[in-house]
C-alpha cells in the first residue's frame, strides 16, 4: 500500500517542497526539487500510472496521471496514448513519435526537446480515440490557463512562473533521456534494440531507473521492481550485450 501511495504522493510532496524552499529563499534547494520532480514524474511515478501496474483501476490511474502531468504542464492522456503506442510499434520512425528521437543524432535530439510534446499532442489528437481527444483538449486548455496565471501573477507570486519555466525546461530533456540514450533502433536483434546498463555508477546517476530493456520486455512490472527483475534476467540478457555493462 505504501508503494501505491508513493506513486501519487511523491510528486505532490515535491511540488510543496519547491514552493516552501522558494518562500524560505533556499533557491538552490527549490531548483533541486524541480530536478527531482521532473525525473520521478515522467520517469517513474507517471510512467507506472501509464501502465496501470500498481493495482489501481484504469480510471483511477487516468485521474492521477492527468492531475500530476497537468501540474507538470503536460498532457497525461497524451503520455498514456503515445507511450503505449511506443511499446506496440518501436522501432517505427513514422508511427512511434515517442521513440523517434532514438533515430536522431545528439544535436537533433536536443533540438527536438522544445517541440517534443507538441508533436505528441498533435499525433494523439489525430490518432487517439475520440474520448481521449476530448481529454487531451481539456488538459491543454488547463495548461494554457496555468501559464496565464503564472504570467498574470509574476509580480505578486513569482514562484509560480519560475516553477512553470523550470518544469518546461526539464521536459525538453525527455527525448534525450528516455529515447536517444536508451534505444538502438537500427539493431536487428530485438534484445539489442534497447540498451542494458549495469553497475553502481549507472544505478547511482539514474536513481536505479536504467532498466529500459527489462521494461520493454515486462512493461507491467513497476519501476520499484526493475532492479530485482534485472537480477532474474541477467543470465539471459547480459551475454547478448557488452556495451553499457559495467561489472
Amino acid at each position: 500500500m505504501h508503494e501505491r501511495l508513493s506513486i501519487v504522493l511523491t510528486p505532490l510532496f515535491t511540488i510543496v517542497l519547491y514552493f516552501l524552499f522558494f518562500k524560505l529563499g533556499c533557491f538552490f534547494c527549490a531548483f533541486l526539487a524541480i530536478c527531482y520532480l521532473s525525473f520521478v514524474t515522467y520517469g517513474s511515478c507517471c510512467h507506472d500510472l501509464v501502465h496501470a501496474n500498481f493495482g489501481f483501476s484504469r480510471k483511477l490511474c487516468d485521474f492521477w496521471l492527468s492531475l500530476i502531468e497537468l501540474l507538470m504542464l503536460r498532457s497525461g492522456t497524451t503520455y498514456r496514448f503515445t507511450h503505449l503506442i511506443h511499446h506496440q510499434r518501436y522501432p517505427d520512425f513514422e508511427n512511434d513519435p515517442e521513440g523517434r528521437a532514438s533515430f536522431y543524432s545528439l544535436i537533433r535530439t536536443l533540438l527536438e526537446g522544445p517541440i517534443f510534446h507538441i508533436r505528441l499532442v498533435v499525433f494523439s489528437l489525430k490518432h487517439a480515440p475520440r474520448k481521449d481527444q476530448k481529454r487531451i483538449t481539456l488538459e491543454i486548455s488547463l495548461i494554457l490557463f496555468l501559464w496565464c496565471d503564472g504570467i498574470l501573477l509574476r509580480r505578486s507570486f513569482p514562484a509560480l512562473l519560475i516553477y512553470e519555466i523550470l518544469v518546461t525546461l526539464g521536459s525538453w530533456l525527455i527525448p534525450l533521456i528516455t529515447s536517444y540514450l536508451v534505444h538502438t533502433p537500427h539493431e536487428a536483434d530485438i534484445l539489442k534494440q534497447t540498451k542494458i546498463f549495469r553497475g553502481w555508477y549507472y544505478r547511482m546517476i539514474s536513481l536505479d531507473h536504467l532498466y529500459h530493456l527489462e521494461h520493454h520486455l515486462y512493461p507491467q512490472v513497476p519501476h520499484c521492481r526493475w532492479h530485482a527483475l534485472s537480477k532474474i534476467l541477467d543470465p539471459y540478457l547480459v551475454p547478448t550485450q557488452t556495451r553499457h555493462v559495467e561489472t
